[in-house]
């Protein structure tokens, strides 16, 4: 199968990060698109300064999330994308966002120097 990986453009930022998880749970650049212009939910991202959506991806055997994690910057209001993943399930509103350890640890060492 192949992937095609997105390109940095004047509207989005893509991290390396991000271009791993999309290969690893298989989400298309479009798809994360999608979920920027019409999500399901915001939060407030656990990494500092990001926000996380969220759009619902149901089908009739398996219930599933998936999130969107990124940055804007204030000058040029350009999209920083950090990461996305698939959560299992249903999270619930106003709680900590459902995002696995390993992603969280990875995040926070790579992208912020933590």
């Amino acid at each position: 199968m192949f992937f095609k990986f997105p390109k940095n453009d004047s509207k989005f930022a893509w991290t390396q990060h991000i271009k791993d998880k999309m290969l690893f749970y298989r989400i298309s650049e479009q798809k994360i698109k999608t979920i920027i212009k019409s999500h399901d939910r915001k939060e407030r991202g656990v990494a500092e300064n990001t926000l996380a959506v969220m759009k619902r991806n149901d089908t009739p055997k398996r219930k599933e999330e998936v999130w969107v994690m990124y940055q804007i910057q204030p000058k040029s209001a350009k999209y920083t994308m950090i990461s996305a993943w698939r959560y299992p399930g249903k999270s619930k509103t106003g709680k900590l966002i459902p995002i696995p350890d390993e992603i969280l640890n990875e995040i926070q060492n790579v992208w912020f120097g933590k």
